[in-house]
């Protein structure tokens, strides 16, 4: 499986699949390796797609994770070994759509003033008031952080796009006070050794060591930063164009759902109620005349 497992890596690196995705791929392949106890390149479609049913029936594993699983083996079959003859499928199913938490700006207050360490509060400052993924935050060089353009630049965008972002004067003198403290170099955000940039399970809990602190029970993850951003910038009156830009979202439909989380599109000037009353004590008025 070596050989074989050296070929995959080389064609994944080739197709430009991030790291995440290239870690996804091997553990499907290698979750089928182990299933049938011999080597993936000699099974044929049946067998395959019977593993497939296995982690359905038996295992019980959620649909996103399963069809994460088939897009692995699909790849290591057809582009990997060039077999057409093996195709992996599952059926489609409708995901519910759920709407993600959003924090209140007492809760963010609350969360950055939970973090004990001046790195940990930089963090997840950065993360919410530029918008980033974890992968992005974490990703961040502090040659990243043009000061004079009030831009930020993100390289580890999603599908490798770089875009920059907003940076606000708050976040910059936020950066300044932790930049006094650590000197981090080259990496904003570094890990223990310093050599490395923070690992994405590491800025996660950082996140949730403050959200326990700050006793916030909302069950969301540092990724609910990213969902503020979008969410109190609409509420502000930016347009979603804008704002899909900063989020580096290549459809409008992805950016169009944070519509449904505002909670200030409709307030006390469009009450319907107050214009009803206002119509009807006009017409009360005219009678009465």
């Amino acid at each position: 499986m070596s050989t074989v497992r050296e070929k995959m890596v080389d064609v994944m690196q080739l197709s430009g699949l991030r790291p995440g995705t290239q870690d996804i791929y091997l553990r499907a392949v290698g979750g089928l390796s182990e299933y049938y106890q011999r080597g993936p390149s000699g099974l044929d479609r049946e067998e395959v797609q019977m593993y497939v049913l296995h982690l359905i029936r038996e295992r019980g594993q959620a649909h996103s994770t399963t069809n994460s699983v088939v897009s692995g083996l699909r790849f290591f079959y057809q582009k990997v070994l060039g077999r057409s003859d093996v195709e992996v499928w599952i059926p489609r199913r409708r995901e519910a759509q759920r709407l993600p938490e959003v924090l209140s700006y007492e809760e963010l207050e609350q969360l950055f003033a939970a973090c004990r360490k001046v790195r940990d509060r930089a963090l997840l400052m950065t993360t919410y008031a530029a918008g980033l993924r974890v992968s992005e935050v974490t990703a961040l060089q502090v040659s990243d952080i043009d000061s004079r353009r009030m831009q930020i630049r993100v390289r580890e965008g999603k599908g490798q796009k770089e875009r920059y972002t907003v940076l606000t004067e708050a976040l910059v003198q936020e950066l300044r006070a932790y930049w006094r403290v650590a000197r981090p170099q080259p990496w904003l955000f570094p890990g223990p050794s310093g050599k490395t940039p923070l690992t994405k399970d590491a800025a996660s809990e950082v996140f949730t060591r403050a959200k326990a602190r700050a006793r916030i029970e909302k069950k969301c993850g540092i990724h609910v930063l990213r969902h503020c951003f979008a969410t109190h910038l609409l509420e502000q009156g930016v347009p979603l164009t804008t704002i899909q830009v900063l989020l580096g979202h290549r459809s409008l439909k992805s950016t169009a759902r944070y519509a449904r989380l505002r909670t200030k599109m409709v307030d006390e000037k469009h009450s319907l109620l107050e214009r009803v009353k206002e119509c009807g004590g006009k017409k009360a008025a005219t009678v009465s005349r």
